[in-house]
């Protein structure tokens, strides 16, 4: 198969990560539990592979299935941890930090592209990508507003640098800045991490280093139901671009930015909401065998997004981010900024 190379690649560095954070850890700074997160070390090795070894062109089919299908996986096993009452509490508590930063970045970086001399297009790609999802939200907007693939690139490239350093840098600030409050530091890292792998990943730090998985679960949820906004601001943006210029684009369906892993994280807490009820669960599981399927399926959703970080460090060319130039990066590094103070100011002002 195609994937193979690439997935066990991810798989191998996944792994390494692990044997070097405990070897960091435990060997060598002879600590009980290592204060080193695998997640991290499997991302910079993945970094550092890509960028200082040639690495064939067969690697990337397997790469790019563990930014997608394996990370997609991980995020609808995750669904297990929570029950849809948790699920729905999280979701309403971080809908006013959602719609208020998403609302400030979009209006101020679309302004500040356009000061800067950026292209309309380019400009509400990085908005978009910064303020929703990333990439996904870039690619979904790109056809309503007829960028070319140049802008496509450049904005991506932008948001997956800008992204990956928030990924390694927000756990620790988001422990400093809240005290180890689960909520809000899951409720910053949701909001202002751009990427949902991103996201995943910074929880998961976050997880490793605090031995708190409270702030995975709440990150995920905000993260899914941030990434729900597509299906209002992708045709709102179009609308407004298209009043402003005289170019021609499709909003594409509203059923195909509908990410479908949000519907599978819902099914799991479903399950997991069902599960619970039962003695036995769904009438033929006891509470120990139920408890059983449930850690595992939480295991199995780590190594899927073990992998799939690892594939995100494999992605990072910083090479081709000397081809974007400094006006993109600025506007880049500004609205990455900018997402995380008004998060942080929201939260704090709701508190």
């Amino acid at each position: 198969m195609a994937v193979l190379p690439g997935l066990i690649l991810a798989f191998v560095l996944a792994l390494g990560g692990q044997v070097l954070s405990e070897l960091i850890g435990v060997t060598w700074m002879g600590l009980p539990r290592s204060p080193i997160s695998a997640i991290m070390m499997a991302i910079l090795l993945g970094i550092l592979l890509r960028n200082t070894l040639p690495l064939p062109e067969s690697f990337q089919p397997g790469i790019r299935f563990g930014l997608t299908r394996v990370l997609r996986v991980g995020i609808v096993l995750l669904g297990i941890r929570l029950s849809l009452g948790e699920v729905g509490a999280i979701g309403l508590r971080s809908l006013p930090v959602i719609v208020g930063t998403v609302t400030v970045a979009l209006l101020i970086v679309t302004y500040c592209s356009r000061r800067l001399g950026l292209s309309e297009r380019l400009g509400t790609l990085i908005a978009v990508g910064t303020s929703i999802c990333g990439a996904t939200a870039i690619v979904a907007t790109a056809p309503a507003i007829g960028a070319e693939d140049d802008e496509i690139s450049y904005s991506i490239a932008c948001i997956t640098l800008f992204g990956v350093v928030a990924m390694l840098v927000y756990p620790f600030a988001a422990h400093w800045m809240f005290a180890g409050d689960p909520l809000a530091s899951g409720l910053f890292l949701g909001t202002s991490v751009h990427e949902t792998a991103q996201v995943a990943g910074a929880g998961l730090v976050y997880q490793q280093y605090y031995d708190d998985p409270r702030v995975l679960d709440v990150a995920t949820v905000t993260k899914l139901v941030r990434n729900l906004s597509m299906l209002v601001i992708i045709p709102l943006m179009s609308v407004v671009y298209h009043r402003r210029s005289a170019a021609t684009g499709d909003v594409p369906p509203w059923w195909t930015m509908l990410p479908l892993f949000v519907v599978g994280f819902a099914g799991l807490s479903l399950l997991r909401t069902v599960g619970d009820m039962g003695v036995p669960a769904f009438g033929m599981l006891s509470p120990d065998r139920w408890t059983m399927v449930v850690s595992t399926t939480r295991q199995v959703a780590e190594v899927c997004l073990a992998i799939a970080m690892a594939a995100v460090g494999l992605g990072t060319r910083i090479k081709g981010l000397a081809q974007i130039g400094l006006r993109p990066l600025g506007v880049g590094l500004f609205s990455a900024v900018l997402v995380g103070a008004v998060s942080l100011s929201l939260i704090a002002l709701l508190s």
